[in-house]
């Protein structure tokens, strides 16, 4: 079958086509036939090492010193069961499905081999199977730590970076959850970020956030470039700070802050799951959250699709599809 392949960290030019060999599922998997996958962050973060300060060398460690253990990239996809196991109960050859597959990565091909109880539930009827591979990322990052940071019905949160792929999931789990959302982003992407339920939206080239006047029971930042020194005048008594992306001195000020005042800093790293799908899912066949997709790209432009996220110019998601 072919496969993208990245033999070495570096720009997106290190990605290469390349055949290997079909996977035949184990006795408790199931065998994808991948129709779209997704470019998202975290992909351009391990192919370029571009990580967050102080990261770079337990990045090496995690994934490998002079190249990627896991050649083939790729943590999200959807498409049709293929094959499945012996003992395989819970999908059917033919099933709609969608996956996300995190660290285990794998889903730049034509197939891929997954265990039944990973993060696989079926594709909901009402989304393409373009939305489907859209899910996962985005919305378990935002799931993990809306809940982390105990947000209620009737709290104000600040959303810094609303309108990518883990913004917008963001934005529409925070409504669905009951809280006043403001939504931070660029004067082009005011409109789909009020779109998608804000309540309120700041333009970061006109106005600072943490220079008004009002204050959140919770600051989510998915961008990497605000830190508790700057956002902490702009939390209420008892708010959390949640940097989805945080640097190593930021993580290390952790139990510090929480010895010294009454705000918290909240960070670490957000898993998948199949229950956390699942309840994406729902909400999806609801119509109460929908991916945001800013392009498509064939699989044969899938260098384009990285430099493009690399820009830090994509609204919500970029989705790779396969022409069959």
């Amino acid at each position: 079958m072919k496969a993208i392949v990245c033999k070495q960290y570096g720009s997106p030019e290190v990605l290469q086509w390349q055949h290997v060999e079909k996977p035949v599922p184990k006795d408790n998997e199931i065998l994808i036939k991948i129709h779209t996958t997704t470019v998202t962050s975290a992909d351009c973060r391990v192919r370029g090492l571009n990580t967050p300060k102080g990261f770079r060398l337990l990045m090496r460690l995690a994934l490998g010193i002079n190249r990627p253990r896991q050649a083939i990239l790729g943590s999200e996809l959807a498409g049709t069961v293929a094959a499945i196991g012996a003992n395989v109960s819970r999908f059917q050859v033919g099933d709609p499905v969608f996956a996300f597959t995190d660290t285990r990565m794998g889903c730049y091909a034509e197939y891929t081999c997954l265990p039944e109880k990973g993060a696989i539930v079926r594709k909901p009827a009402n989304l393409s199977f373009a939305e489907a591979a859209a899910l996962s990322f985005g919305g378990t990052t935002a799931l993990h730590f809306l809940r982390k940071a105990k947000l209620q019905s009737g709290d104000k949160i600040l959303i810094n970076g609303a309108s990518g792929g883990v913004g917008t999931a963001a934005v529409q789990l925070a409504k669905h959850f009951g809280a006043e959302v403001t939504g931070v982003c660029s004067t082009t992407n005011l409109a789909l970020v009020k779109s998608l339920g804000a309540d309120h939206v700041i333009d970061y080239t006109q106005e600072d956030f943490t220079q008004q006047n009002t204050t959140y029971h919770v600051i989510l930042d998915t961008t990497g470039h605000v830190s508790y020194a700057h956002c902490k005048a702009a939390l209420k008594a008892g708010g959390r700070l949640v940097l989805v992306a945080a640097s190593l001195p930021e993580m290390l000020a952790i139990p510090w802050g929480a010895m010294t005042g009454n705000k918290r800093l909240i960070t670490g790293v957000a898993f998948g799951d199949a229950k956390a799908l699942s309840f994406l899912a729902n909400l999806a066949l609801k119509g109460k959250y929908r991916p945001v997709i800013d392009r498509c790209f064939p699989f044969e432009q899938i260098v384009a699709a990285h430099r493009y996220v690399d820009s830090g110019r994509k609204q919500g998601n970029v989705v790779i599809t396969r022409s069959s």
